[in-house]
């Protein structure tokens, strides 16, 4: 069974870790539901994708008000395929959540040890990567696409967490919906890059399909870069679902040749007053 489960139609989630964490939100939205029109049909979650404000705060505001997690609790970034991270606290509620301007800028990954704020990044096929670490309850979230894969966004997010005296063994991490190797062709630029970050590593997850043209498995490349940086391979979980693949549940970015909308990554821990 894939670790990533349906919940409603505007989202799927991760019941694995919600069943031994009932209070934690953690989950990956859906195209469907919302207010949006035409190639954001419909619920858009970006706001850099020249959709009204007002379309995407409301569809913001029906995943909100599933997840039990207002928006003024969310943080949302500047997105720009870049390996910088920030770690989030209580003061920095609402950055991003109803506005791209307040937004984290120049940021690909979070990491926060509070309650009460909601972790949220946006995709149309790059990978989303989860991080939990049960016993100091900390959480968080990246954003790789290939460049922010080989600049190592995923061990970045590991020596982080280390900084704070965790260690990569007790860290949990799921690999979220984001385009598969059949959809995601790449040509030598780009694969010699994936196998400088992956030197040493003997399963290559890549394969030749033409001359100068690659199909890559980004899930799996950011799985053996975890792996590479201590986390356990038991503790990885890797969904199936491909963003390009899944036309009636996903945007995705080479697809619809550019122009799409934006699912997001999100994870918090709830107050109990929510």
């Amino acid at each position: 069974m894939d670790p990533f489960i349906l919940k409603d139609k505007e989202y799927f989630h991760l019941p694995d870790w919600v069943r031994k964490s009932p209070d934690l939100a953690v989950g990956f939205t859906t195209k469907n539901g919302g207010l949006s029109q035409g190639k954001l049909d419909s619920l858009n979650m970006g706001f850099h994708v020249n959709d009204r404000t007002n379309n995407v705060c409301e569809n913001r505001q029906i995943v909100a008000q599933k997840l039990g997690f207002p928006t003024d609790h969310w943080v949302g970034a500047e997105q720009t395929h870049e390996v910088n991270i920030k770690t989030i606290s209580s003061t920095d509620k609402g950055k991003g959540g109803n506005d791209y301007e307040s937004a984290f800028s120049r940021t690909d990954g979070f990491i926060t040890f509070e309650r009460g704020i909601l972790l949220t990044l946006c995709y149309a096929d790059c990978v989303p990567i989860y991080f939990l670490h049960p016993q100091s309850k900390a959480i968080g979230v990246a954003h790789a696409g290939w460049k922010g894969t080989v600049g190592g966004i995923a061990q970045k997010m590991i020596q982080n967490f280390q900084f704070y005296g965790i260690h990569p063994s007790e860290i949990l991490v799921a690999i979220g919906p984001s385009i598969c190797e059949n959809c995601y062709i790449v040509d030598d630029y780009v694969i010699n890059l994936v196998q400088n970050r992956l030197e040493g590593v003997e399963s290559k997850p890549y394969k030749e399909v033409s001359p100068n043209q690659y199909a890559l498995n980004l899930k799996e490349c950011n799985k053996e870069i975890l792996i590479s940086a201590g986390v356990l391979r038991e503790n990885i979980l890797v969904t199936q679902l491909c963003t390009s693949c899944s036309k009636d549940y996903f945007y995705s970015h080479r697809r619809d040749q550019g122009s799409t909308g934006r699912m997001i990554s999100f994870i918090g821990w709830k107050e109990a007053n929510f």
